[in-house]
């Protein structure tokens, strides 16, 4: 209606003219639909699939990193502390020129934060060294990180604690994922070895919901009295018995910078059957494959 009124008027010397006087008379031409442009440019895999043909992705795209399932426990260092009321999903991540990153999920995690806390993302990856040496099976590497656990009374070998205790980051905000339901605000954090998130409460099921389904545990505690600082560590003992078995309460040891030790309730409410199978397989993607 607009191009016809800015038609008219034009016919009409300037003055502005309505639509309806466009003195043009409009026709619908024929049309033909051409499948074989379609047949020569899209593949359509539909019950045609070819498995031993290797997928060629292009220079900006690259695949999902492969994620582990939940462990028995978990060692997590708290990598960003966000005390603002609320935190936007645009904070955790921001729109514009990163969209052009979509493909490519390793870059597009360097914005993680960038605005809100331009040091998380390497804090992330610093601890992430060690997961990626536990998988790995580097013994000497993972200790290192493994020492902090007697300070919670956790003397088993090294080795044994590869194959039960994960390590990852995790983060507090008191009410994040306000805003746009931008899922690559949660996946940023999965690419950057985070494993959980602890808050008041998620600003929107949808974030909420994206963080599950990158295996992420989407604890909450119920007031800001929560005294978390940079660098310290949360150790969860028995996270996967707990989410199994559907528990609420999870109780978690903090390790402080200096050694010491205190304890820790956290609550994981509202976890369905189906988010359930999705956080032990740790992500939509590996619970798919299952």
């Amino acid at each position: 209606m607009d191009s016809k009124s800015i038609a008219a008027t034009a016919f009409n010397g300037g003055y502005l003219t309505s639509a309806e006087e466009c003195p043009v008379v409009f026709t619908t031409p024929a049309y033909e639909f051409n499948e074989h442009i379609y047949d020569n440019i899209v593949y359509n895999g539909y019950k045609k699939a070819e498995p031993e043909t290797e997928l060629v992705y292009g220079p900006a795209i690259k695949d999902w990193p492969k994620m582990c399932a939940l462990t028995d426990n978990l060692l997590l260092q708290v990598a960003s502390v966000i005390r603002d009321e609320v935190t936007t999903t645009d904070e955790l991540i921001p729109s514009g020129e990163t969209a052009s990153y979509r493909s490519n999920p390793y870059k597009i995690s360097e914005y993680t934060l960038i605005r809100k806390d331009p040091e998380y993302v390497g804090r992330a990856k610093a601890v992430q060294v060690y997961e990626k040496a536990r998988i790995a099976g580097d013994t000497q590497k993972t200790a290192e990180i493994y020492q902090v656990l007697k300070a919670a009374g956790v003397n088993a070998p090294t080795e044994e604690l590869m194959k039960t205790t994960g390590i990852g980051s995790i983060l507090y905000a008191k009410r994040p994922g306000d805003g746009s339901a931008r899922e690559y605000a949660a996946s940023c954090q999965k690419v950057l070895g985070g494993l959980a998130n602890i808050c008041i409460e998620y600003a929107t099921k949808r974030y909420r919901s994206n963080c599950v389904n990158w295996g992420m545990l989407p604890f909450t505690y119920p007031d800001d009295s929560i005294n978390l600082e940079v660098g310290e560590y949360i150790y969860l003992p028995g996270i996967r018995k707990a989410v199994e078995d559907g528990a609420t309460r999870v109780n978690a040891v903090i390790i402080g910078k200096d050694g010491t030790t205190r304890t820790m309730e956290l609550q994981l409410n509202g976890v369905t059957e189906a988010e359930k199978k999705v956080l032990l397989a740790g992500s939509l993607i590996n619970s798919y494959r299952e």
